[in-house]
């Protein structure tokens, strides 16, 4: 197991995100460990104990109509050991049994330096529609002939960005057949560095487009970003050993599993909301615009025409598990809600995260991870085996269990395959006479 050196309080030591028994610790204790790792300071600590940790000035500004505040739960996946680094993982998500699945994931795929991740680049596309051209063709190449000039403009727009070594650096035009004619669709191809990318790439396709105009002669429309983020794509893969997981058979059942997702599309939409479970927790809790990823990760997965799964898993040579997981990953860790949610600036912290290429390799093996787990639960024990214990639970809580009656409750719901609320509140009234007339005994 590859440890991670750091300094806490002035003295060295060694960290490590694999935690034995962490879901078992209290609230508290888990913050503790966390903080231990992160290096989370008191007020830090405080904030993420504290009901309602945005406060109502904050979320005024962040959008319209405020009225109030919404808390989600703020969970850690422990475990997970990616390009040989460790990290704990923020994530925000009300399924239950998601985060477990992650941890447990993680643990069985630590091997060889856990999970590899990469990312292409953070390339982001503008894209700039043209009408009323009469040969679009021609009007094509001029576009592409004009490139340095069109580039030169769209920089002039953010010469702090260009600076940092970003900024417009292609130029791509299509003819696209539409339902009220050909168009021209320019596409500008943005380095934004560690941003998401939508505020820089807007302001710089909107300034282009008189001069996309003047050498068309058509009139320009929509100048918008595009959320199929296709050259902004990270790519995760792992190998899992078949005597972590129970052996060769569990391996063909995840296979089988996956296979399926290629043939229909029916279960491909589900078998990629998987995957979207792990990422989008973490985009929530890091405040990235978690509605762009979830649009360019299925429009990526329809690219050739058919819905079709995000990740492929395959058994090798030696009979072992290997997955591989590809899709665009459009994240920043600068602007934006990130920088101005309280608790999105503590996630990053958690992470330790310092690009945002390095966030997306996190969030790719995490969605690989979370799909991993999905899929050997499917192909075993059955996913509903785990849902339901933590449904029941829930239920019990709802039906006014406390302490050490929700578990009593909850498992004679399971054992008796009746997990209602009617009938974990007759169970919470019984077991609590029971209760009270054993200590008048």
């Amino acid at each position: 197991m590859l440890l991670t050196s750091c300094r806490i309080r002035g003295v060295m030591s060694e960290k490590t995100s694999r935690i034995p028994g962490f879901y078992k610790l209290d609230i508290k204790t888990r913050l503790e460990k966390v903080a231990e790792f992160a290096g989370l300071t008191e007020e830090e600590k405080s904030l993420l104990l504290k009901e309602g940790n945005l406060d109502l000035k904050t979320a005024d500004i962040m959008i319209e109509n405020v009225i109030g505040t919404m808390a989600y739960p703020f969970a850690v996946a422990a475990n997970f050991l990616i390009n040989g680094k460790d990290y704990l993982v923020p994530m925000v998500i009300e399924e239950s049994s998601v985060v477990a699945a992650a941890s447990n994931a993680a643990k069985v795929m630590r091997r060889d330096g856990g999970i590899k991740s990469k990312t292409t680049g953070p390339y982001m596309i503008g894209q700039i529609q043209v009408l009323g051209v009469k040969d679009p063709w021609y009007k094509r190449m001029l576009i592409l002939d004009a490139k340095d000039e069109i580039l030169a403009q769209a920089n002039e727009q953010d010469p702090v960005l260009v600076k940092l070594g970003g900024g417009a650096k292609d130029v791509e035009a299509r003819v696209v057949e539409s339902p009220k004619g050909p168009m021209i669709i320019v596409h500008l191809i943005v380095d934004v560095k560690d941003a998401m990318g939508a505020n820089a790439v807007n302001t710089m396709a909107e300034a282009v487009s008189p001069l996309i105009e003047k050498i068309t002669g058509g009139k320009t429309l929509l100048r918008i970003i595009s959320n199929l983020a296709d050259k902004r794509l990270v790519r995760s893969w792992v190998k899992v050993y078949k005597e972590d997981i129970g052996g060769e058979e569990v391996v063909d059942g995840i296979v089988n599993a996956w296979a399926f997702a290629a043939a229909d599309p029916y279960r491909a939409a589900t078998h990629n909301k998987g995957i979207m479970n792990g990422v989008i927790a973490v985009a929530l809790a890091t405040a990235q615009d978690h509605r762009a990823i979830e649009a360019g990760a299925h429009a990526y997965a329809a690219r050739t025409g058919r819905y079709l799964p995000l990740s492929t898993w395959e058994k090798d040579e030696d009979g072992n598990l290997v997955g591989s997981l590809e899709m665009p990953m459009a994240v920043g860790i600068i602007g934006g809600a990130t920088k101005v949610h309280p608790i999105a600036k503590i996630a990053l912290k958690i992470l330790g995260v310092k690009t945002a290429q390095e966030l997306a390799e996190v969030m790719g093996a995490v969605g690989l991870a979370q799909n991993f787990a999905a899929l050997r639960a499917l192909a075993t024990e059955g996913i509903q085996k785990g849902h339901m214990k933590l449904h029941a639970r829930n239920i019990a809580v709802m039906a006014g269990a406390t302490g050490e009656l929700v578990d009593k409750v909850a498992e004679i719901m399971i054992r008796e395959g009746k997990i209602k609320f009617n009938y974990a509140k007759e169970l919470v009234e019984k077991l609590s006479r029971e209760g009270e007339a054993d200590k008048s005994a």
